[in-house]
């Protein structure tokens, strides 16, 4: 069996696990949330308006977060505490799942080909290509961790006459 094919077929199986798991624990955190003292705030009329727009137009945003670096566990967990119906569901995360397993056996496959050709090629080249990747890694999340810390300027408070003194 073509090796493309077979890895594919596994993450498929993998993220239908994984994802329908964390709906239905998505779905029973809901059901003991609506049982909890929470209940009171679950029945407000907002509540109801955001629930009935997850239940209905939330399938895309499943379908969408599996193409998505960290949000497709809270789109799967939110979409089953707000009690998405399983017909509108299901589909989202088979075509989702699918587009998430091909994409990562084939993106996946191919860079730890390239990988592997260049520890082939030079271990040394090999180790100095993961330790650059690492650092740009840990580069970007650091400076994005920094960029969000940093607190907002309000721009009407610190006008030109706020500096001057």
């Amino acid at each position: 069996m073509d090796k493309v094919a077979l890895t594919a077929g596994a993450l498929y199986v993998i993220v239908l696990l994984r994802a329908g798991g964390t709906f239905a624990v998505g779905w029973l955190a809901g059901a003991g949330a609506r049982r909890s003292r929470f209940a009171g705030r679950m029945t407000s009329a907002r509540f109801q308006r955001v629930e009935r727009a997850i239940q209905r137009w939330g399938a895309p945003v499943v379908a969408v977060s599996f193409l998505t670096v960290g949000f497709q566990t809270a789109a799967n967990f939110l979409a089953g505490s707000m009690r998405m119906p399983l017909p509108r569901y299901l589909p989202a995360l088979f075509l989702g799942g699918a587009a998430w397993a091909l994409l990562y056996a084939t993106v996946g496959l191919g860079a730890l080909e390239m990988l592997g050709r260049v520890f082939a090629g030079s271990t040394a080249l090999g180790v100095a290509v993961v330790a650059a990747l690492l650092l740009a890694v840990c580069g970007a999340v650091a400076y994005r961790r920094r960029r969000s810390a940093r607190p907002v300027r309000d721009t009407e408070a610190d006008g030109p006459a706020a500096h001057e003194a």
